[in-house]
């Protein structure tokens, strides 16, 4: 999501290489970011550094890039106007998961998941996928296409979820549970509030003091936040590890979760992230885990 903005070419060149040599194999970007930039970027390490069949490219579409009727969307148009743009940033003739990143009320259902199946029939796309959709718009989506053989199923979403953030619990972890889609959970983290280094103040190297990502981690600054990361304190110094670790683990291992996203700022901190691997969290840490920071299930979830 920062490839070109606090992240640089460069630096962007060695979280692929440690990714990669690591096993990594899933690389998941947008059209939006730094207004395609990152794709640029990751287009030109994958030919130059990574082979291209060694990675599953993921990118999304369907947000708004500007105001204007040619401004985005998810309109048919739109749609398949920017998969060819990101194939041409990304230097491939297909993407592995397309994915599309936001409902769009103003487009009519049909014409948008349209789009999806022109965009597989056509061998630019090879799955699909949707990003922040609501536990009912994942079911819809999900339901309208499968419910037609010719039609290309959704395989995934991909939605915000961390011991900060657990609110698709609710409708989305069912709705995907039954329609068969993996979920890819972005800001595992808690957009690194989880890692524990905001408690006190905001470090100057961090993200929390950039103008432009603030807000972003200013979201889950909360009194709720800090219980939580206490306990993950009291939990990574029991198993002699760290906050991040014990929030990576948790997450990988809930129900549904096909994988944690990792937005590193940093190598070392790429490198820190992927050693969760190793850790296995004992049942009785997951269940303290879980209580302190379970979200509010009443009617109609509770049924």
């Amino acid at each position: 999501m920062t490839w070109g903005l606090d992240v640089t070419a460069d630096d962007a060149a060695e979280q692929l290489t440690t990714f990669h040599d690591a096993g990594g194999t899933l690389i998941d970007t947008a059209d939006v970011y730094q207004d395609g930039h990152a794709e640029e970027i990751l287009g030109d390490l994958l030919t130059h550094h990574i082979p291209r069949d060694e990675i599953i490219l993921a990118t999304k579409a369907a947000a708004r890039r500007k105001p204007g009727p040619f401004g985005g969307g998810a309109s048919r148009g739109a749609l398949l106007a920017a998969l060819d743009e990101s194939l041409h940033r990304l230097g491939t003739d297909h993407i592995d998961l397309w994915q599309l990143q936001a409902w769009d009320p103003s487009v009519p259902l049909d014409e948008t998941l349209a789009a999806l199946d022109t965009a597989v029939t056509t061998g630019r796309v090879r799955y699909t996928g949707i990003a922040n959709y609501t536990g009912w718009q994942t079911a819809t989506a999900a339901a309208h296409q499968n419910h037609h053989p010719t039609r290309t199923p959704l395989i995934s979403t991909q939605v915000e979820y961390s011991l900060l953030e657990r609110g698709i619990e609710r409708e989305v972890v069912p709705a995907t549970a039954h329609h068969g889609l993996g979920i890819l959970a972005w800001a595992p983290l808690g957009r690194g509030v989880l890692t524990g280094k905001y408690r006190n103040a905001t470090p100057p190297d961090s993200r929390g003091a950039t103008t432009h990502l603030a807000g972003y981690v200013d979201h889950h600054r909360t009194e709720r936040a800090a219980r939580i990361v206490q306990a993950l304190l009291t939990a990574a110094e029991g198993l002699n590890t760290t906050p991040a670790h014990v929030a990576l683990a948790w997450v990988r291992d809930r129900p549904g979760i096909t994988a944690p996203i990792l937005g590193a700022r940093t190598t070392p901190q790429l490198k820190t992230a992927l050693t969760t691997e190793d850790l296995t969290l004992p049942p009785a840490i997951r269940a303290a885990l879980d209580d302190i920071s379970a979200p509010q299930h009443t009617y109609p979830e509770t049924q």
